[in-house]
Parts: structure tokens; sequence; C-alpha cells
């Protein structure tokens, strides 16, 4: 199963606030979990941002759709409680309630903003604006990383020496950028490509190997680089490529010892975003909630 639509809450969230009652958005979310008979799994599947669940959220963004639509008022803070328009529409008997149906009123149009004529032809979207917004977040995230790779593909390998460097530097490792340049590039000792400080005081070290493969990285390869960790008494080690690591190699440095990370090119260009390296901010949306406290006149 998955969970469903946050139009879906529509309806039992009316019949739970139909017996005039005040309640809660936890004793909401609880009912309809209830009434819906959603497996634990569904209720814990988190939102992209892993700040919260996708249950619990479409449950407050059906609360807030009821209260543009004067459907529901919140008479005091967390609390909601049915309104004479709700009480109406749950008189109405409809087997659904979905955002055509709000439409009918003018304070949730004017929330809302009408679409086009040709956009309400169409079917209701089925995530809250915050999933929506989400998603569109995340699509441009992996366009930007697929920039990225190509890219980085198109440079030479000073170029890749220099970002390994810049990128373990950015992540907090290494020390300063000189300190880090000196240890790393043009070794090709046993495989190893250069050393990094974990620390600012180098109380550890990482060793690295970098490799810009537009192919498949198998087992033989990250074997090679795991020997030559044995061979420094290494504990730690990093294998970065641009191309990919095969699901042989990924199972293999997960049960061995020194403890090794792969980073293939896809994995690089999310660190390099995150990380602010090679990527400039264009723009920057808030999305911002009710300050409870704020408005509190206890």
């Amino acid at each position: 199963m998955a969970v469903p639509d946050f139009q879906s809450f529509f309806k039992p969230l009316l019949d739970l606030a139909a017996d005039g009652k005040e309640h809660s958005i936890q004793e909401a979310r609880e009912v309809i979990a209830k009434v819906m008979a959603l497996p634990e799994a569904d209720l814990k599947e988190p939102l992209p941002s892993g700040i919260q669940t996708k249950f619990e959220n479409r449950v407050a963004w059906a609360k807030s759709y009821f209260i543009q639509a004067k459907v529901l008022e919140s008479p005091r803070r967390s609390m909601f409680r049915i309104t004479q328009r709700g009480m109406d529409l749950h008189k109405a008997g409809h087997k659904r309630i979905d955002i055509r149906i709000l439409n009918q009123y003018p304070e949730f149009l004017e929330f809302h903003k009408a679409k086009s004529p040709k956009e309400e032809e169409q079917e209701p979207s089925k995530e809250t604006p915050e999933e929506t917004l989400q998603k569109s977040y995340e699509s441009i995230r992996g366009d930007l990383a697929s920039q990225v790779v190509q890219r980085i593909a198109s440079n030479s390998p000073q170029f890749f020496e220099r970002l390994v460097v810049d990128l373990m530097v950015a992540m907090g490792y290494g020390g300063s950028r000189a300190d880090a340049g000196k240890s790393i590039g043009g070794t090709g000792d046993e495989g190893i490509d250069g050393i990094i400080k974990e620390d600012r005081l180098g109380l550890d070290l990482v060793y690295l190997q970098a490799k810009r493969w537009e192919g498949t990285v198998g087992r033989p390869e990250v074997q090679k680089f795991v020997g030559a960790l044995h061979g420094k008494r290494a504990k730690k080690g990093v294998f970065i490529t641009t191309g990919k690591f095969s699901e042989d190699a990924k199972n293999y440095v997960e049960t061995i010892d020194p403890k090794v990370i792969l980073i293939d090119g896809r994995m690089l260009a999310e660190l390099m975003i995150d990380h602010g390296l090679g990527t400039t901010t264009t723009a920057t949306f808030q999305v911002k909630r009710i300050d409870s406290d704020y408005f509190a006149e206890d």
C-alpha cells in the first residue's frame, strides 16, 4: 500500500468533526489511521525532507484546506471544530470530498486560486503543495547532478585531482587546502592516489583512490585498493569515481575491515551540490509555518 492522497483524508476528517466537539490534530491522525486501516509502514513513510511523515503532513493539509473553506474553524491553539457550513457539507452525504467540492466556497477559491478551464478538467493534484514543492526541488537537483557529472567527465585528470582536494577540504578534512594538496595526487603508491588528514590535527589519516571512469568499477579494482590499505595498515579509505560501482563491489566493502567508502559519480555530484562546490544558488524559497507561541495569549 501507500499513503492515500491528501484529499482522501477530507471525508474521514469531516466525519470526525461532525459530532460538533473540539478535536486536536493528533486525535484526528489517530482516528483517521484506524478508520482507513493504514499499516504501520505507511504511517512512518517520511517526506523527502525527512522532517515529518507523509501521513502527518497530509492530515495537516486536509485540516488547513477545510479551515480555508470555512468548513472547520480553530477556536484555540492546536484545536478545531466543525462550522455550520461543515455540518451542511456533511449532511450532503458525499462519498468522497475533494478540492472540486470545496471550490463552491468563495473563501476557498480566494485561498486556492482558481485554475484555468483546461487545468480544472484535469484530475486535482494528489499531493500537498509542500510535497509538490519538494518533488520539484528534487527534480531540479537531479538534473543539476547530471550536469555536474558531465562537466567533470569533460575536464582533465588534473582538474579531477583538484576537485577531490577541494571537496575533501569543503567537507572538513585535510586542514587547509595547502596541506591537503600536498598529500594528494601523483603518488600512485600501490593503488593509493593520496592521503589526507581526517581532522585538522591529523589524529587519523584517510587514504584515497580517485578514478575518472565512465563505466563500472568492479570488485577487483576495489580489492586492489583494499590490499593497498592493508599494506599501509590503514583503517579508512575512500574510493571516488566518476562512473559507477558494481553491486558486487558495494557488497564487498560491507564485509571488510578497513572501512572503505565508495563515492560514485552521482554521489560525488550530490556532495558537491551540498557543499556549494562548482555550483551556485540562483534562488531561495523559505517554507514557513505558524509560530503558535507568538499568537498565544495565555
